[in-house]
C-alpha cells in the first residue's frame, strides 16, 4: 500500500539541507580516518553524525504524528497507525 505524506516544500527543503549536512560530516569522517587523525577527534564527529540523524528522525515523528497519525485517527484507524508509530519509536530508541 503506498502511504502518504503531509511533507510541504519547506519540510523537505529542510529535510534535506540537514541530510546533506550529515553526508559532508560522513565524508569529513572518511577523510579522518584516512588522514589517520585522533581518535577521540573521530569519536566526537561520529557523535555530531549520529546527533543529526536523531534530529531529522524526530522532525520526521514530529510531523507524522500531526499528521498522518491524526488523520488516521479522524477516520477510525488510530490504533493500527499508534501501533505503528510505537514500533518505529522502539526501533528508533534502541541506536
Amino acid at each position: 500500500m503506498d502511504k502518504k505524506t503531509h511533507r510541504c516544500e519547506s519540510d523537505k527543503q529542510d529535510l534535506n539541507n540537514r541530510l546533506k549536512k550529515i553526508e559532508g560530516q560522513v565524508r569529513g569522517l572518511q577523510k579522518m580516518i584516512e588522514e589517520d587523525r585522533y581518535c577521540i577527534d573521530v569519536l566526537v564527529q561520529i557523535s555530531a553524525v549520529n546527533a543529526g540523524l536523531k534530529k531529522v528522525g524526530f522532525q520526521l515523528m514530529e510531523n507524522h504524528t500531526h499528521h498522518c497519525v491524526a488523520d488516521a485517527i479522524k477516520l477510525g484507524d488510530g490504533e493500527a497507525s499508534i501501533d505503528e508509530l510505537m514500533k518505529v519509536i522502539k526501533q528508533f530508541s534502541k541506536s
